[in-house]
């Protein structure tokens, strides 16, 4: 989307159909709408393979642009989906502050990443907070994944939740093998047809919800000992590195809020170190960051297609 309601821009459409070349190949030319927009199917012709290919929209008139990515996924493509608000955050929003995370929540995450299942972060926050909250998962070493947000303010997000949703499992055929979130959560992943076994939800148990999911009321750790027997994490049929390294988000700079935090953790660690413990705790905030090989730059993609007709929206 260019600007608000700026109608007739050109707009041409580069993608780097090689990402390891770094060239930038022109598909097509466009007019945005009279909503400012542009969407653009890519003909048959141009269709490309399975992976992750960064676009690049110019506007003609400024030479301003608009970077995003492209995803192309194999049909029946597994996945788990972890809702960001409410099951992440041990404290307050994440536009607030820098939250401490659930203890054990980087680790169940992992576990299915190394599974080899395609990690899917929603919220129903707009895309304008994008770079806040994956600044703060990169803080914490949560494993690489495609993040998505609401189209801007939107009045129901568990609505656009359940839409977004059901559109990856009925146009791309994506398959939602467990899901996590918070109680309010619990509707839209009952909608979307998962079974109480495959739902997760972090908060004390309530009678109302007891069959329709399971509830982590002893924290992650405890559930993620639980996942390693299961036969509910087994591992997947479909490899997700074809299509994202494993590794963690590693963003090459912090947003102001994180630094001076992380800058402050430091410096008191200096001044007042902890005495070692004898006894650790079973569970813990965050786990220990992989090599900086596997800490690859952020893929935000903004479409997901099939293979077919590839379509794709636009929105900095």
């Amino acid at each position: 989307m260019y600007g608000s309601g700026i109608t007739q821009s050109t707009v041409d459409i580069l993608i780097m159909t090689e990402p390891s070349s770094g060239r930038w190949v022109y598909f097509d030319t466009e007019i945005t709408n009279s909503s400012g927009r542009i969407s653009y199917n890519i003909p048959k012709q141009k269709r490309l393979r399975v992976g992750v290919y960064p676009i690049k929209m110019v506007v003609r008139g400024d030479q301003s642009n608009a970077l995003s990515y492209l995803t192309v996924l194999p049909p029946g493509m597994e996945c788990v989906v972890f809702s960001i608000d409410g099951s992440f955050a041990a404290s307050v929003s994440i536009m607030g502050s820098d939250p401490k995370v659930r203890a054990g929540a980087v680790d169940v995450v992992r576990h299915w990443q190394d599974l080899g299942y395609l990690i899917i972060y929603i919220t129903g926050r707009p895309d304008m907070q994008k770079q806040r909250v994956v600044s703060w998962l990169s803080q914490h070493n949560f494993p690489q994944g495609m993040i998505f947000f609401s189209d801007g303010l939107v009045h129901d997000p568990l609505r656009q939740k359940t839409i977004f949703l059901r559109n990856l499992m009925q146009e791309c055929y994506i398959k939602i093998c467990a899901a996590y979130g918070s109680m309010k959560d619990i509707s839209v992943y009952n909608v979307l047809g998962l079974s109480p076994s495959q739902i997760y939800i972090v908060g004390r148990p309530t009678k109302k919800y007891q069959t329709q999911c399971q509830f982590l009321s002893e924290g992650y750790a405890a559930h993620l000992a639980l996942l390693e027997f299961s036969l509910h994490s087994r591992p997947k049929k479909n490899n997700s590195r074809m299509i994202l390294r494993k590794g963690s988000f590693g963003l090459h700079s912090q947003p102001e809020f994180l630094r001076k935090r992380t800058h402050l953790r430091r410096t008191m660690s200096v001044q007042q170190p902890d005495p070692p413990s004898s006894n650790p705790k079973p569970e813990r905030a965050q786990s220990q960051p992989e090599s900086d090989k596997d800490h690859d730059r952020l893929l935000p993609p903004i479409a997901w297609v099939r293979g077919g007709v590839h379509k794709f929206e636009s929105a900095p």
